[in-house]
């Protein structure tokens, strides 16, 4: 089983080499795959992670959930089953053996769909899980991650194919070790689904205040219910998970357009500046201004 996946492996490595020639992040031609290439070991990057499984084919990585760390590498595969803001980090790559991966990103009710169409069964009472997981990985998904890949070579079958082939890589991730994860997500009367919509609400409004009970009436719980859930599911709580997005979304308007801090803690949602710059500082380890400069550098 070992060879097996590894010829599979070395097989994807080719594959995602020839569509990503150069660093950093490639989109292809099947809207939801994404391929990912790091000649270099990277500093810790913040961002955002949607819905997805991630896969390396080459390299290791880390991926930090708060203070819990996610490593992978070709033997196993991460998925995120919500938005989570995140701080990743290559910790394997050369030159002469780039870290290689790919991301798939999915949807809700894809995975709607597949349970739809197969006998997996479902306990919708289950306690929360992590929004987060690593599995090993197995043959039977590699192939199906490998022949989605093969697609790229024959545009032409990619409109009908690959919808069937996501499908199936879905299907696997479900049969796996950590696949209620997902079957709770999209399940209705289950506390992770009421969580998600909180979620959903503090992704979509990040720079506007709440009141904690507002978001306890979306998830129809007690305000206490909602704290335990929301940390069971994000390893945060709603205003850590607030906060991270608006520095992440601060940080990157700071660096895309020619703004002043200030404007941008405005923009995010802040009331006062001071508390911005304090709070920037803490997550990212020096205040905006020294850290754009670094960055721009």
């Amino acid at each position: 089983m070992i060879e097996i996946i590894t010829k599979q492996q070395n097989e994807l490595a080719k594959i995602i080499e020839h569509y990503a020639e150069k660093d950093g992040v490639h989109s292809t031609n099947i809207q939801s795959l994404f391929f990912l290439r790091d000649s270099n070991a990277s500093v810790p990057k913040h961002g955002v992670y949607k819905p997805s499984l991630c896969i390396v084919v080459q390299g290791a990585k880390e991926v930090w959930l708060a203070q819990e760390r996610f490593r992978y590498s070709p033997a196993d595969y991460l998925v995120a089953s919500v938005h989570l803001p995140v701080s990743a980090q290559v910790t394997e790559a050369t030159r002469d053996v780039p870290y290689l991966g790919l991301k798939l990103e999915f949807s809700t009710s894809q995975i709607l769909e597949v349970l739809h169409n197969s006998e997996i069964r479902i306990n919708p009472k289950e306690n929360s899980k992590r929004a987060m997981f690593v599995s090993r990985m197995e043959s039977s998904l590699l192939d199906a991650v490998l022949r989605l890949a093969r697609l790229l070579d024959k545009p032409e079958d990619i409109p009908v194919l690959a919808p069937l082939v996501i499908k199936e890589i879905l299907y696997r991730v479900l049969q796996g070790q950590h696949g209620t994860v997902l079957e709770q997500i999209v399940m209705e009367g289950s506390s992770t689904y009421q969580i998600k919509d909180v979620i959903e609400q503090i992704t979509n409004n990040y720079d506007h205040s709440f009141r904690i009970e507002e978001l306890a009436e979306i998830a129809n719980m007690s305000v206490s219910s909602l704290h335990r859930h929301f940390k069971e599911v994000t390893a945060m709580s709603p205003i850590q998970f607030q906060k991270q997005l608006r520095l992440q979304e601060a940080r990157r308007l700071l660096l895309t357009e020619s703004a002043d801090a200030t404007d941008v803690a405005f923009k995010v949602g802040y009331e006062s500046p001071s508390q911005f710059s304090r709070e920037y500082s803490r997550m990212f380890g020096f205040p905006p201004k020294q850290d754009i400069k670094r960055l721009k550098a």
